[in-house]
C-alpha cells in the first residue's frame, strides 16, 4: 500500500510518479549481459536443455493463449547464469507482449514500483530480477497488484486519511532469484508457477556452444566445442564467456579456428581446469584442506582465509563444488571430500594425520 503525507494530494502523487518514471526502469546492463543478449533464444523451441521446465511453460503459454488471458505469475530460481532472464524474454515473445525489466535493489521506494505498475498495459510482463531483495514496503504494494490487479493508495494520515484503489490491467510478474529461501512466504505464494533451473548436462552445453559459435561466426572443431562445454560447469553464461575468450586466443595465438588444443590452452591460461574449477574454487578447497585439516570449518572462516565474501562462496562457488561431490555441508561446517583431495593431488589423511599436497 502506497502512503502519501497528510498534506498530499493528487498533484504530489503525480509529481512523485513523474519523477520515478524519468528514472530508468532497467538497471544498467553489464558488458557481458549486452554481449549475451544477441545470443539469447527468442522462442521456446530455440531453447536448449531444461526440458521439463520447457514442457511446463509450453502448456502454460498454450492455455493462456486459448483463454485470451495474461500468463500467470512465474517465479524462476536456481544458480546464476542458467537462463532465468532469457526465459522471461522468451515468455514475453511467445505471448507477443512487451516486457519491462527491473531488479529488487533498483526499486527503492513504494512509489518507484507504483510508477512502473501504472505504465503497464494489458498482458505485459514485468520481470523483477533478484526479487528476494525487494524491500518490505515495496512488497506491500506488489501483493494487491499481483493478486487483485489493483494499486492501493492512502492519502494523508489519521482521521483525515482516505484510501484510493486504482485498477491495473491484468499483467504478469516474472521473478528470478538465486536465493529462494530469502523470498518471503507471502510473495512466493502469489506466484502461480514456480520452476527450478538446474545445471545443464554435457550434450546440452555442447549444443549451446555450437549455436553461439555459429552466431558469432567462429570456426570450431567438435573437440574444441567439447573442451569448452566440459569446462563451463554446466552454466550457459560461463560457456559463452569461455567461448569468447577461446575465440580471442585462437585469433591471436592460432589461425582463428578453435581446436581442442587452442581451447585447452586458452582456458588453462584463464586458470580454468578440466572440470571447470577456477582459481577461487581451488583456493576454497585448499583452504579447507591445508589450513583446517579438511574441515569441518565455518563459511565465514573460509571467506576470511581467502579474502572473499561469504555470500560469493555460498552462491557462486559452493553449488558447483557440491554438485561435483568435492564438498559436504555438515552442521559443524564445510568438509572437503576424498574426491577434492584427489583432484588437487593431495594425500587423503588417515585419522589423526594432516593432509599434505603431493
Amino acid at each position: 500500500m502506497l502512503i502519501l503525507g497528510p498534506d498530499a494530494g493528487w498533484s504530489q502523487y503525480n509529481h512523485s510518479m513523474t519523477e520515478t518514471r524519468n528514472r530508468p526502469v532497467t538497471p544498467e546492463a553489464r558488458p557481458e549481459d549486452r554481449a549475451d543478449h544477441a545470443l539469447r533464444p527468442q522462442k521456446l523451441t530455440d531453447l536448449i536443455g531444461q526440458e521439463q521446465v520447457k514442457e511446463n511453460l509450453a502448456i502454460l503459454i498454450a492455455a493462456a493463449r486459448q483463454r485470451g488471458e495474461a500468463l500467470d505469475h512465474v517465479l524462476f530460481y536456481g544458480p546464476p547464469g542458467l537462463g532465468k532472464t532469457t526465459l522471461a524474454h522468451v515468455l514475453a515473445n511467445e505471448m507477443g507482449v512487451n516486457i519491462k525489466i527491473t531488479s529488487g535493489p533498483a526499486i527503492e521506494r513504494a512509489g518507484d514500483l507504483a510508477a512502473i505498475l501504472t505504465n503497464l498495459r494489458a498482458g505485459d510482463v514485468l520481470f523483477i530480477d533478484e526479487i528476494h531483495r525487494l524491500g518490505r514496503a515495496v512488497e506491500e504494494v506488489l501483493y494487491p497488484a499481483m493478486e487483485d490487479f489493483a494499486l492501493d493508495i492512502v492519502i494523508g494520515k489519521g482521521p483525515s486519511a482516505r484510501s484510493i484503489r486504482l485498477k491495473l490491467p491484468r499483467f504478469t510478474v516474472i521473478g528470478a532469484t538465486t536465493r529462494l529461501a530469502l523470498v518471503t512466504a507471502p510473495l512466493r505464494a502469489r506466484f502461480g508457477a514456480v520452476y527450478r533451473l538446474d545445471y545443464y548436462d554435457q550434450p546440452a552445453m555442447e549444443a549451446i556452444v555450437r549455436r553461439a559459435a555459429a552466431m558469432l561466426k567462429v570456426e570450431t572443431e567438435a573437440e574444441g566445442v567439447t573442451e569448452i562445454a566440459r569446462r563451463a560447469r554446466g552454466t550457459p553464461r560461463i560457456a559463452l564467456r569461455l567461448l569468447r575468450r577461446a575465440r580471442d586466443y585462437a585469433q591471436v595465438r592460432g589461425e582463428g579456428r578453435i581446436t581442442r588444443e587452442m581451447a585447452a590452452q586458452a582456458l588453462d591460461l584463464m586458470q580454468v581446469d578440466p572440470l571447470g574449477l577456477d582459481d577461487v574454487d581451488r583456493r576454497v578447497l585448499k583452504a579447507i584442506i591445508e589450513k583446517y585439516g579438511g574441515g569441518p570449518v565455518g563459511l565465514n572462516t573460509i571467506a576470511a582465509a581467502i579474502s572473499e565474501e561469504a555470500d560469493t562462496i555460498m552462491d557462486v562457488v559452493e553449488p558447483y563444488l557440491l554438485q561435483l561431490g568435492f564438498l559436504d555441508r555438515t552442521p559443524q561446517g564445510r568438509v572437503a571430500t576424498k574426491l577434492a583431495y584427489s583432484h588437487l593431488g593431495a594425500a587423503y589423511p588417515e585419522e589423526g594425520d594432516q593432509p599434505r599436497l603431493l
